[in-house]
């Protein structure tokens, strides 16, 4: 009679595989993957304890691309970036081939990198938190601007409403009180037509069959990006966690 193994059992042979994989180390899962995963309910009983006591992964990660001592923007790029940076390139691209300013093609370069980085909600929020030390005041205000304005038209530049969030959201979906601030605000500030392009360049920047390449902007982010001498992550600004956070994202601590 075959025995059905239960949850915990299950959750062990997982972790030793991985441990096996890994030359026997522990691999964690952030609190909030698990959270985003739906394995928390928070109606389970579950008893409070420390968890096994092995050896865990400090430092590089055999699984991910090795990366340099000092890593710059490119290097993240190349490194860490999935294959939806195509959208982050082909919005670049899009800016380019509209004629903006080399700041405002950055802008574009980077206006998701929260989602293709870190996490998708507060996406404009995050992405600005982490380049703010790095790029001029107006391109990460942009950045930040961009999440609230792609909600809200303006027909004198030739914005419509999103007919893809009409779909995914729903036709009577609403906006958050703060993104209706933050539109307000946006609206009437010297830097809004900056935010507005990130949205006109934006929508039309997903064709699967088209590749851009990270290099077409190597001289724009070698004027605009400021990157550290030490390496992104290694330098001491507000933002530098997010970006150790980024290289080793399964470190236990």
């Amino acid at each position: 009679m075959e025995v059905t193994k239960g949850p915990s059992e299950l959750a062990e042979e997982d972790e030793f595989q991985r441990m096996r994989d890994l030359g026997d180390f522990m691999i964690y899962r952030s609190a909030i993957n698990k959270l985003a995963d739906g394995e928390w309910s928070g109606n389970e009983k579950k008893t409070f304890n420390l968890g096994p006591l092995k050896p865990s992964l400090m430092g590089e990660d055999p699984r991910l691309p090795s990366m340099p001592e000092n890593p710059t923007l490119l290097d993240f790029f190349n490194l860490r970036f999935g294959p939806s940076k195509q959208h982050l390139l082909q919005s670049a691209a899009l800016a380019q081939k509209n004629n903006l300013p080399e700041k405002m093609i950055l802008a574009c370069l980077l206006h998701d990198i929260s989602v293709i980085a870190f996490f998708r909600p507060d996406h404009g929020y995050w992405g600005a938190q982490m380049l703010e030390p790095y790029v001029d005041e107006e391109v990460s205000w942009a950045i930040r601007m961009h999440q609230a304005l792609r909600f809200f038209p303006d027909k004198e530049v030739g914005y419509e409403y999103p007919e893809a969030y009409a779909k995914r959201f729903g036709a009577d979906y609403k906006v958050e009180s703060y993104i209706q601030r933050d539109y307000e605000y946006a609206r009437k500030h010297k830097w809004y037509m900056s935010a507005r392009m990130i949205c006109l360049n934006d929508l039309y920047a997903f064709d699967p069959n088209t590749q851009v390449s990270i290099n077409q902007f190597e001289d724009i982010i070698g004027r605009h990006f400021k990157n550290p001498k030490e390496g992104l992550g290694n330098d001491n600004t507000s933002a530098s966690h997010m970006w150790r956070t980024l290289r080793r994202p399964a470190n236990a601590l």
